[in-house]
């Protein structure tokens, strides 16, 4: 299964390695920033389950960002983790939207306790996304287009999601490899170009109309509008 990607938003470096590793050892994917700038530009580009965020930050605070969040992306769940432990900050934080608020110094293993709830909330949802006549089941990674079920590998699995989850926006080569293999590495290796064609014979060539198209000088998109 694709991991849950979770954002650390951090300050302390130290401190911001310690969650993310923690987080990384508990099976989840997650990603470290340092500013509020950092923060906003990632909670709003890329794919997040839940961000963790501290309040005392660089160039923009924690409860600036917090309504920005809950207005660009109202599902996302936002987990306050700070050294703001009074009543009245508490309070401040909630009501600027975040789920839920943990004080520090914190217990990793209440951390990871709060996340786990935050996300089972967020498991409400509909598990089905779809294109078309593509539908894919986040619950159960079944796939099917037309009706017929499609099988496929765990990276082309995760790079459909990921492709349907920014269904009619461009992704390229570096978003699709830091978000789906979870690494950064040198962006002219031909692997997302080889999963790609891999999808296309699976999803796409016995099917029309083709939903995955390469957009020149950029990367990727999966839509069933004309491009």
């Amino acid at each position: 299964m694709e991991p849950v990607r979770i954002l650390v938003v951090e300050d302390e470096k130290k401190v911001a390695s310690f969650i993310k590793k923690g987080l990384q050892q508990e099976g989840y994917a997650a990603d470290a920033v340092h500013d509020g700038e950092e923060a906003i530009h990632n909670a709003i580009s890329f794919d997040y389950d839940l961000v963790v965020l501290d309040l005392m930050l660089p160039k923009r605070s924690g409860l600036e960002l917090l309504p920005e969040i809950r207005r660009r992306e109202p599902k996302l769940p936002v987990l306050v983790l700070t050294a703001k432990g009074a009543l009245e900050d508490k309070i401040a934080g909630l009501d600027a939207g975040a789920d839920d608020y943990l004080a520090k110094p914190f217990a990793f293993a209440e951390l990871s306790a709060r996340i786990r709830a935050l996300l089972r909330r967020g498991k409400q949802q509909s598990t089905r996304l779809k294109l078309a006549d593509l539908e894919l089941d986040t619950a159960t990674h079944e796939v099917h287009r037309a009706g017929q079920v499609i099988d496929l590998k765990l990276k082309e699995y995760a790079l459909l999601e990921f492709l349907l989850r920014h269904a009619h926006r461009p992704v390229t080569r570096t978003m699709i490899v830091e978000h789906v293999w979870d690494i950064h590495f040198d962006s002219v290796s031909n692997v997302v170009d080889v999963h790609i064609n891999s999808l296309r014979n699976k999803i796409d060539r016995d099917f029309g109309p083709p939903l995955i198209h390469t957009i020149r000088g950029v990367g990727y998109m999966l839509t069933d509008r004309s491009v």
